[in-house]
């Protein structure tokens, strides 16, 4: 009999963990794969280290800062600032025809940029911001306004709207065409407001720091441990069944597999949830140069970029990619405290349809994988300097990609559109943490994990 059985093993699954075992629960995390992270994870290939979804980590404050989502980690799952080894951005841009904004972890450059491309919009902007400091994370009592109705009253330039969603629908909006004015208050503040780091050895520092301390407390980690159904009696949870057959009883189930995926493994025979899966997933074409970025110039840590001066975020119609828009990220442009390596990578992301790709035998879907990455990078050398002359190794990962390590509906990568805050469901003592929370981003997702096990799992 465990205190509370996790499933999943990514980052909100494993900080939960950690936090759960502090206080002496016997805990158990279950995550069908053979490795851990989820989207957030690794892999070695033809001898060099991948990150699957790490273009940075947002809601980065300095060391030593007492406020903020980084801080309240540190201080929950007691670690130390240097222990993470974060460094900040060299800096990034906001590119659409005729119009940059570029950024940094320090906001006063934002707000500089906005006034020199926008300055009508100057004051507005200042007022839109303020509003967005006082926005609580942890109440719904303004999530479901539209975000596009609620800057539009505040900013009255089209194209400075467009240029504020576009970085933050592609970090962290699973809705089309508009996020929920909560979503849009947690995103500009991650991204903007305190900023975007990346530990040295990438996210297989943090994996490695979360597991090690998790398994020191006694926690238990199961790999190739899928959950086939989770077990009820009488509106309550009273364990699992994996899908090797095996069962394991426990007084409380807390989920990262994402809301639609959590309650179709319920047992009690209520149907699923009305909440419509998450539409929007990407493709990412990888490149591996022979100099790092900085040798042509290039020091720009990401690049959101638009080619238009409307932005589209909805499912590709017609085409199994939109190379519309896009994020380039560079990790070797941040200020690490040593080179990165010889060589250099560049990462180009775009939205992609999960049902073509899906659709495709193997054969075929090998060859797009080749035409697609050559019409990603096409796309995206239109707004930095042209980088394939210096490509020596590729990788490209799909919407199949994103399914084979989350199990996400569609592919999707921020899950489904309604966040449940509270993480509460249908059962008393069944619960969802990380995406389908509310929370993105790895530290979105840490501070989830956290949160959760401490209003849910620590009250007995």
């Amino acid at each position: 009999m465990y205190d509370t059985l996790i499933i999943g093993a990514g980052m909100s699954g494993l900080a939960a963990g950690i936090r759960l075992a502090h206080f002496g629960q016997r805990v158990a995390i279950l995550e069908r794969h053979y490795t851990i992270g989820g989207l957030n994870s690794f892999y070695r290939l033809r001898g060099r280290n991948y990150d699957v979804g790490l273009h940075a980590l947002t809601n980065i404050t300095p060391k030593g800062a007492k406020r903020g989502p980084l801080a309240r980690l540190l201080r929950q799952l007691r670690f130390s600032w240097d222990d993470f080894e974060i460094s900040p951005q060299n800096g990034s841009q906001i590119v659409f025809p005729g119009a940059k904004l570029s950024f940094s972890n320090e906001f006063e450059l934002m707000r500089s940029e906005v006034a020199r491309q926008f300055p009508g919009q100057a004051d507005a902007f200042d007022k839109m911001v303020s509003q967005i400091v006082d926005y609580d994370d942890l109440t719904d009592e303004h999530q479901q306004l539209s975000a596009r109705e609620v800057v539009s009253s505040y900013i009255t330039e089209p194209l400075l709207v467009e240029m504020l969603f576009c970085p933050l629908m592609f970090y962290g909006s699973a809705r089309e065409h508009d996020m929920d004015w909560g979503q849009f208050c947690i995103m500009f503040r991650s991204i903007f407001l305190e900023g975007l780091g990346r530990p040295f050895a990438g996210v297989r520092l943090i994996l490695k720091l979360l597991v090690k301390r998790f398994r020191s407390l006694g926690g238990e980690l199961k790999l190739r441990s899928g959950v086939k159904r989770i077990l009820t009696d009488d509106g309550h949870v009273c364990g699992v069944e994996l899908e090797g057959g095996e069962t394991i009883e426990a007084r409380r189930v807390l989920s990262s597999a994402g809301w639609c995926e959590t309650m179709r493994l319920c047992d009690d025979g209520d149907p699923v949830s009305s909440r419509a899966s998450g539409q929007l997933s990407f493709c990412e074409a990888i490149a591996t140069l022979d100099v790092p970025p900085s040798a042509f110039d290039y020091h720009q840590t990401i690049t959101f970029f638009n080619d238009s001066p409307e932005f589209h975020w909805t499912k590709p119609t017609g085409e199994m990619c939109d190379v519309r828009s896009g994020v380039i990220c560079s990790p070797d442009n941040f200020g690490y405290d040593r080179p990165l390596g010889e060589e250099g990578t560049m990462r180009v992301t775009v939205l992609a349809d999960q049902d073509r790709w899906m659709a495709l035998d193997d054969p075929d879907y090998r060859l797009a994988k080749h035409r697609w990455w050559d019409r990603i990078v096409e796309s995206a050398v239109r707004f930095v300097p042209d980088f394939r002359a210096r490509v020596i190794d590729t990788d490209m990962f799909t919407p199949g990609t994103i399914v084979r390590y989350t199990g996400h509906d569609n592919g999707a990568v921020y899950g489904a559109p309604d966040k449940q805050l509270d993480g509460t469901t249908h059962l008393d003592n069944l619960f969802v943490c990380g995406t389908d929370q509310g929370f993105v981003g790895i530290i979105g997702a840490i501070i989830s994990g956290i949160s959760m096990a401490n209003m849910h799992c620590l009250r007995d």
